[in-house]
């Protein structure tokens, strides 16, 4: 299996590195706008450089893998789908949800495979929650609470073309309370801040978020982010039902101090950031590409998965905006659209 990777930068190595690693994939191309970041890197992993993206979909490879700049995204894709290609693409599909309708249209019309890049789907401790869930250990649930902390702002230049914290950011808490619970979001409630670093407020965003989400059995669900937790990068949900509790992201790297006598010490190696503590999944995530391409396995996480995901971030971005509940009913959907 030969699969052309766009997109070199840091996610693109790291996803690189892990498929030329694999042993059911025989040859890798890559390329990127930067030639000699690709060219290193492509000497690194034994792969070979193409000149351009047009190469990539003219040089007869059998799947692609976007990790290139949000922005790229959905044209890429659709590019992707046009070629007949099955495409992974690392989330978002685009940083707004008119271009991301626009993509899936493109990948329903021509019925090419498309998997997202949501990696929390493989990760050990959201999955045995789901499992919990699904298998009702915890009874009925009431209360669901969802943290995603970075340790320190991302570059000033990389702000404007995020899309914002809540698409950025927290939509992968939008993603893990849909997954986890199999319920949908019907309504939310968001707020912000951007009283943190000067870079926020120039770009328009918000260093600091909370949203509360109703769901549609009605169960609660917190989701909190912020660019600034100075004890390390911290990601969590913890899932309360009437028979018990459990959390996810609880360990001795959870950079978390208690303040009881009796508790727990803090971390002395805290999570630095999204690669290191979720390393095993985004490999995980690649193994299952790779073998939904080859037939051996079903589609993990979808375009709809995603659009959903992207749905309820753009009703929490409404929500802050208007500073008033917004049903999801509010939001567009493909079907309608389309």
């Amino acid at each position: 299996m030969r699969i052309g990777l766009i997109g070199t930068g840091r996610i693109g190595t790291f996803h690189a590195k892990v498929l030329s690693r694999h042993a059911r994939v025989g040859g890798l191309v890559l390329t990127d706008v930067d030639a000699e970041r690709a060219g290193r890197l492509a000497r690194a992993v034994g792969a070979t450089v193409a000149p351009s993206v047009d190469e990539i979909f003219s040089w007869g490879v059998d799947a692609v893998v976007i990790t290139s700049a949000t922005s790229a995204h959905a044209d890429l894709l659709t590019r992707a789908a046009r070629a007949g290609l099955p495409a992974f693409c690392e989330k978002p599909i685009a940083a707004d949800l008119p271009s991301t309708l626009r993509a899936l249209r493109a990948v329903t019309a021509a019925g090419t495979p498309l998997q997202l890049g949501f990696m929390r789907r493989f990760d050990a401790g959201y999955t045995t929650a789901r499992e919990a869930v699904r298998a009702g250990r915890l009874g009925r649930l009431h209360t669901v609470r969802a943290v995603t902390s970075d340790p320190a702002p991302p570059p000033a230049a990389y702000l404007p073309l995020s899309g914002g914290l809540f698409r950025d950011c927290l939509v992968h808490d939008f993603d893990m309370v849909r997954w986890v619970t199999g319920r949908e979001v019907v309504e939310v409630y968001a707020a912000a801040s951007d009283a943190g670093p000067a870079l926020f407020r120039e770009a328009g965003d918000v260093d600091t978020a909370a949203a509360l989400l109703t769901l549609d059995d009605g169960t609660l669900a917190t989701a909190t982010a912020t660019r600034c937790n100075g004890a390390g990068y911290d990601v969590r949900m913890e899932l309360a039902g009437e028979l018990d509790q459990l959390a996810v992201g609880l360990d001795d790297r959870t950079p978390i101090t208690s303040a009881e006598p009796s508790g727990p010490p803090a971390a002395t190696r805290p999570w630095t950031g999204f690669l290191e503590r979720f390393a095993p999944a985004y490999e995980a995530e690649l193994d299952a590409f790779v073998r939904f391409v080859l037939g051996e396995r079903d589609n993990p996480c979808d375009g709809r998965q995603a659009l959903e995901a992207l749905r309820v971030a753009e009703a929490c971005e409404l929500s802050r905006r208007e500073r008033r509940a917004v049903r999801l009913a509010e939001v567009p959907d493909l079907e309608p659209a389309a």
